[in-house]
């Protein structure tokens, strides 16, 4: 396999930028967006001023850690455009992602800022060794999710030939790499072993493809898997991160001349280390959970954003900007199933709007080969009810409302696992055994 190390005349300035010259841009941006955040979003302003915070009193980049944190409850409690910081008229797009009862959390875009958007990830997928003329084959969900539309437009700005293939048809994923060799691919690292498997159950070798480059993302991965991916497809694996509510993919990736953590891009995105409980904020190489804050967004700005990803933050190697470590965990209860976050009180939410069920429920994640599958198993109420009815229905409503593809079992009433005070025990996780 032959790196394929960028010029460095395809780095931007930014990215050779001097640690003194990158926090004058920081500073000054930020300040930008903590003005445009308390004048034109009402949450902000209430936040700020409840905590006693004016942006006037940002003068160093250590003074964001006297404003208040934004979660996603803040982003669902503000549903649809509340936090928007631009009149509706304004915004060119709008991703969502899965939320609770059909309500998701939902960003916009400028024109401004999807041309931002498309700037990272054309940066990342420089970083990641793509240059002009490259095919890249984009097996990322299309639609509200951001993963497919932010990978095909940072893939055109980059100056690559676009095969727009979304998820899914498996075999047809094969047929269109056999047939129009790209050479990169951008998708979830365990829906690429499945592309792999398909390739061998064809009787073909994975490795004798076109392809050169895997850019990942997501869902969490390790060494372990990127180790494995890159033996059996004859590629380099490299890791993008992103989240909607910061932008999407982009935020941070991987550069193909280290391969050690993403890199985030720092001249947009201001990030921090937090300790998940108390709030403080850590020093670079720390664990906690990581924050971020847009340096440059117009309709969506967002300001310490909690994102629940535990990691740390890494110096500067392959550029000038910081790198992530790897994602070891999330602060809360949070699953990711295929690429798709779910929160066991969306189901909980779900279970309990069908009157027939006595609301007790259980998940229970496991393994199938290199996809993750998830059962959802409740309970009948005293009254009982039509069992195999109730499943169809749950499934349905799970499917339409999180985006997520479930299997449910409606067991006897008090079927559902209890511990000794009465609490339902609500994931059970079979991934790691």
């Amino acid at each position: 396999m032959t790196v394929r190390t960028p010029a460095p005349g395809d780095l931007e300035p930014i990215e050779r930028a001097s640690r003194d010259e990158l926090q004058a841009l920081q500073l000054e941006r930020l300040r930008w967006t903590l003005a445009h955040a308390y004048e034109n979003v009402p949450h902000y302003k209430a936040a700020f001023d409840a905590k006693g915070v004016h942006p006037s009193d940002l003068k160093t980049l250590a003074d964001l850690a006297k404003f208040p944190f934004t979660s996603k409850k803040d982003l669902r409690d503000n549903y649809p455009f509340g936090l928007f910081a631009v009149p509706r008229e304004k915004v060119s797009r709008i991703h969502a992602s899965s939320g609770t009862t059909g309500k998701p959390t939902v960003v916009g875009y400028t024109a401004k800022d999807i041309d931002t958007w498309a700037n990272l990830v054309a940066r990342s997928i420089r970083a990641a060794g793509g240059r002009p003329g490259d095919i890249i084959h984009i097996a990322y969900g299309y639609g509200l999710f951001t993963g497919g539309l932010g990978a095909h437009y940072g893939a055109e700005r980059a100056g690559c030939t676009v095969i727009p293939m979304s998820g899914g048809q498996t075999e047809k994923q094969v047929q269109l790499i056999q047939d129009f060799k790209p050479d990169i691919i951008m998708v979830t690292p365990s829906y690429m072993q499945v592309v792999i498997e398909e390739f061998a159950r064809q009787g073909l070798d994975a490795a004798a493809s076109s392809l050169k480059v895997g850019i990942f993302g997501a869902e969490p991965w390790t060494e372990a898997m990127r180790r494995e991916i890159e033996a059996k497809a004859g590629i380099d694996a490299v890791d993008i991160y992103g989240l909607s509510e910061v932008m999407g993919p982009g935020v941070a990736s991987e550069c193909i001349e280290s391969k050690d953590g993403p890199v985030v891009w720092e001249d947009h995105f201001y990030p921090e280390i937090i300790d998940p409980e108390t709030g403080e904020v850590l020093p670079d190489g720390a664990e906690g959970e990581l924050v971020f804050t847009s340096l440059s967004k117009e309709a969506l700005p967002i300001i310490r954003y909690r994102t629940r990803d535990l990691t740390r933050l890494l110096p500067p190697t392959s550029r000038s900007m910081r790198r992530m470590g790897k994602i070891v965990g999330r602060s809360d209860d949070m699953l990711i199933i295929r690429g798709v976050n779910l929160f066991p009180t969306q189901i909980e939410e779900l279970v309990l709007q069908i009157p027939e069920l006595s609301g007790q429920y259980q998940l229970v994640v496991t393994r199938d080969g290199h996809l993750d599958e998830i059962e959802v198993k409740c309970e009948l109420g005293a009254a009982g009810g039509d069992a195999p009815a109730l499943s169809r229905h749950l499934q349905e409503r799970i499917k339409t409302l999180c985006g997520v593809t479930t299997k449910v079992s409606v067991g006897a009433p008090e079927s559902i696992e209890r511990t000794l005070v009465g609490k339902a025990r609500r994931v059970v996780d079979l991934r790691k055994k």
